[in-house]
Parts: structure tokens; sequence; C-alpha cells
């Protein structure tokens, strides 16, 4: 009896000590440096989780995990979110975090968007709002008048930067902290001051940058380009910005601009309609929009590409002095087309 007794215990030793190793010793089975582990709402139950576990790659052992969430009364305590398992943790660790809701931090990296469906579709990448959502949010100014914009100026709350939410974040807290965000970014450096000093509401110098954006990439001519429509905007001109016509087309990969192209009645055509378009048509960088607000004071009404396709600009007062810088362009265009489509039927 005693001999049973003895084998009994050391059996238990035996197990508790095979059961304690598969705890504390390494249970991920991914080799990135960390993963999201992805509970969704309605599914934060036992099967659910270990599922997912499973599904997503997290752990190798679910039946341990599942003895080790039943022991420590895991499973009547787990939400839904997103959490970090880190490469090399263990079961027990991993348990905690989704015991104690240790949820992760998702950053939110908003750079060039043109469409809110860009907008939508990186929010529901990240987030637990799914595209609909978005889009209706978006699309409605109920939702938006407390932001003072409506479904056309939207964008003009978001400032290009890294926001830092959890999954759940409803979507209303994200549209908040991008609000204020706005709010602080227009409150430094005199930026509104220097708005009113150009005769611009700051939502007005933003679609301005905007535009000044998708023009070009080089800071010295996007703040000559802004003097340009600048002064347009000042002697009641149309601005004719040929991304106002991408943007109206829908088409951003457009290279030339026809003039079939300028007769598209889409209010963004800035060719038909003076002033500038109802709404942005992209998230600016923000260095865009100080080069608007402080755009250098110059006489020039016009500019154009020049014909060495450096991707630098001519800038002129007069117009016969822009009439020469365009025909020149459009030479040195037509002369690149032929030869592309020349290589192209060589090519076949």
């Amino acid at each position: 009896m005693k001999k049973i007794i003895l084998l009994l215990f050391v059996l238990i030793i035996i197990g508790a000590g095979i059961f304690g190793w598969m705890i504390f010793s390494k249970a991920t089975s991914f080799n990135e440096n960390k993963k999201y582990l992805l509970i969704e709402e309605g599914k934060t139950n036992k099967t659910d989780v270990l599922e997912a576990l499973q599904q997503q790659g997290i752990v190798t052992n679910t039946t341990t995990f599942s003895l080790l969430g039943s022991s420590i009364g895991l499973w009547d305590k787990i939400k839904p979110g997103k959490f970090e398992i880190k490469k090399g943790q263990n079961l027990l660790t991993i348990a905690k975090t989704l015991k104690n809701n240790r949820q992760a931090q998702i950053n939110l990296v908003i750079n060039k968007l043109r469409l809110k469906e860009d907008l939508a579709k990186l929010i529901n990448k990240n987030f637990a709002s799914d595209s609909v959502s978005v889009m209706n949010f978006l699309n409605s100014n109920d939702s938006l008048k407390d932001y003072n914009v409506d479904t056309s100026t939207v964008f003009t709350i978001i400032i290009s930067d890294t926001y830092t939410f959890y999954w759940n974040t409803p979507l209303r807290k994200i549209f908040n902290k991008l609000y204020d965000a706005s709010v602080n970014f227009w409150n430094k450096n005199n930026r509104t001051a220097k708005a009113s000093e150009i005769n611009f509401t700051p939502k007005e110098a933003y679609i301005l940058a905007s535009i000044v954006e998708e023009e070009t990439n080089d800071a010295g001519d996007r703040a000559k380009i802004a003097s340009v429509y600048i002064n347009r905007l000042n002697k009641n001109m149309p601005l004719q910005a040929c991304p106002t016509i991408k943007y109206a087309m829908k088409d951003f990969a457009l290279t030339r601009i026809y003039e079939k192209y300028l007769f598209n009645p889409s209010p963004y055509n800035t060719y038909r309609n003076k002033g500038l378009p109802p709404g942005p048509i992209c998230t600016p960088e923000p260095k865009c929009i100080d080069l608007v607000l402080n755009a250098p004071k110059t006489d020039y009404l016009f500019f154009v590409a020049k014909a060495d396709f450096s991707g630098y600009h001519h800038f002129s007062s007069t117009f016969a002095e822009h009439a020469q810088y365009a025909k020149e362009y459009q030479k040195a265009l037509d002369e690149y087309m032929a030869r592309k489509q020349q290589k192209e039927q060589e090519s076949k």
C-alpha cells in the first residue's frame, strides 16, 4: 500500500513538473518578434478563444492552455480586443495578458489619403470598426457637426501623423482625437493668424495645401505654386489646378490632362469653377500646410513643368511667357510619348 501511495506521489510530482514546464517554457509558435491575437466581439468563450489561438498561430499547445485557463479562472474574464504576444512568451504570461485585459496599443499612421474610402479601409484594417460604419460616419453631416466640418470638408480635421488607440476604440473617440490634434496644430506657431493674414480660414488653407501637395514633391516649387494659387484667388481667376481634375475623375494615375477632361461637371473641377474646391483632395503633409501659410509674395500667375522632366517648374507673371514655356513642355512630352509608343510597338 505504501508503495502504491509513493508511486502515485511520484507520478503527481512528475506530472506537476511536466505541467509546470509546459506552462513556463517558451510557448509561441511564430517566428516574428511579435504577433497580435485578435478576439472578436461575441467570440470570447473558451472554444472560440482556443480556436483563435490555433488559427492565428499564437501558441503551440492549446490543450495545456485550456487547462491553465480553467485553473486561473480565465474563461469568464476575457474581453474582445487585440493583444500583443511576443515571441518566446510562456503560456502563463499569455493567459495573464488576456485575463487582465492588457490590450495592445495600435498605431493609426496617416500619411496621404485621397478618398474617404482610403480612410475607411485604413481604420478597418487596424481597428474593430468596419469600412461600412466608417463610410456612414464620414457621409453623415449629423455625425460630423461636432467637429465643425461637413461631408466635403471632413478631411480638414485630419493632420498627417501617427495616432495611438486600442483596437476596440469606438469610431467617435478616434475622430475626437483627430479633431483635438487638428485644433492643437492650428493653435501652434500662429498658424490660424497666418491663415487670416492671407485671407484664409484654416479649412481653406488646408484645401489649398492639398492641391499644392499633389502638384510636386519639391518644397521650393511648392511654395511658389502656393503663391501662384493665392494670386489667382485674389484676382478672382480660376485655379485651373490639374490635380483637381484627377480628383474629379477619381483617376490618380493620369499623367496627362487632355482638354476633354476639363469639361468634367464635378465641383472639384477648378477649370470650370472659380475659387477653392468644396474640400481637400488629399491629406497634405503638415510642412506643406506651413508652406502655404508662409508662401512668398510674388507676382506669379502661371507655372508649367520644365521640358527636361526634372520635376521642377517654370514660373511666369505673364501669359505670353507662360505660353512659351508650356509650348516647350508640350513638345517634349509629345516626343517622349512618341518614343514610348514606338518602343512598345517594337517589343511586340
